[in-house]
């Protein structure tokens, strides 16, 4: 096992021995190729660099309590890649493809999988990019599937801690009926402002509103939200949210705990009405909100900046599916034998 310094690990990239390639051209893709190059060759005029034809996915390995190593929900990343390959036009991997590059590169980098006692896991980045070449805007036949890994610390290194957060009315994080439902680049590179802008407010996210009335709660920075009233887990629901793997994790984990899952419009009104309230996705998979702030009304909801005993019960239990102390009954793990 590599020398690192586990405890000091952050979310950031992290020089790894190998990723996994794969090129489509006429009409097929290649074997699968492994490589140590860090560094991607090609054309100035490809597609990905002008016109946005590139689609990522994000998931992680965990070395559990009993030594083994797992993938939580592959395929359900691999759903996602394909839907969001469709909506850009680019040829799209097969799930068993798609899961295949990434055994391979998590077996290829073994040495960087953090020990369980650390807390850590490595994180994955599928990256699908169109690399035909072209002046004019059209779809391509051309492209790359690349599979990098990082290892990454726990996101709260401390416990988890409660953020305060900023109601975000003078920027959309996505159209109705455009990209805000797949996993595109776009959509992050069009939430930088707000996310700098919040910062310099002295808030750590900003929740995004409907685009076409302002009336409704969308997603949660590059995470989805969701509250919890009533012994009932209420997350918003629209096209122009992506699809969360961890909150369509979490809607089980609640369900199984006993709780009512709803899945619907929630009106900024009812902000007011939680008990906790909560971001979700891969690198933290909860990030407990302690207050929310509507700098345009003069409103804050506050939940409190100690964690919520509800937010603590999933996040303990779908952590705990991950590094094997709780038992996957619904056989979302897929083990990498080493």
């Amino acid at each position: 096992m590599e020398n690192i310094k586990w405890g000091e690990l952050g979310f950031a990239y992290y020089k790894t021995a190998f990723n996994v390639r794969y090129h489509y051209a006429n009409g097929q893709w290649s074997q699968m190729q492994v490589t140590d190059d860090e560094y991607i060759k090609m054309h100035m005029s490809a597609a990905c660099l002008h016109y946005g034809l590139e689609i990522f996915e994000g998931l992680k390995a965990f070395r559990g309590v009993d030594g083994k190593v797992r993938l939580f929900r592959p395929d359900e990343n691999a759903k996602r890649m394909i839907n969001s390959a469709n909506r850009l036009c680019l040829p799209a991997p097969t799930v068993e493809q798609f899961v295949e590059g990434c055994v391979e590169c998590v077996k290829r980098n073994a040495d960087f999988i953090p020990p369980y006692e650390t807390g850590a896991s490595l994180y994955l980045r599928p990256t699908l990019l169109g690399t035909k070449t072209c002046l004019g805007v059209r779809a391509v036949d051309e492209a790359d599937l690349i599979i990098f890994c990082a290892p990454v610390g726990p996101y709260f290194k401390g416990g988890m801690t409660a953020i305060k957060a900023l109601i975000m009315r003078d920027q959309d994080r996505a159209a109705p009926r455009g990209t805000g439902d797949v996993k595109v680049g776009g959509n992050y590179a069009s939430s930088i402002w707000s996310l700098e802008e919040a910062h310099t407010k002295g808030f750590s996210n900003v929740l995004y509103l409907d685009a076409a009335t302002h009336s409704k709660v969308e997603e949660f920075g590059a995470a989805n939200f969701f509250g919890i009233k009533n012994n009932t887990y209420v997350t918003p629901k629209s096209k122009s949210i992506l699809p969360s793997i961890t909150n369509k994790s979490l809607r089980q984990i609640a369900a199984d705990l006993g709780l009512t899952v709803e899945e619907r419009d929630i009106p900024v009104e009812e902000l007011a009405t939680f008990e906790e309230a909560g971001a979700c996705g891969t690198a933290a998979v909860i990030s407990p909100i302690g207050a929310l702030y509507d700098l345009d009304n003069n409103v804050t909801y506050d939940y409190g900046m100690k964690v919520g005993e509800t937010c603590k019960k999933m996040y303990d239990h779908l952590q705990g599916i991950q590094y094997g102390r709780v038992e996957d009954i619904h056989n979302w793990n897929v083990e990498v034998i080493m």
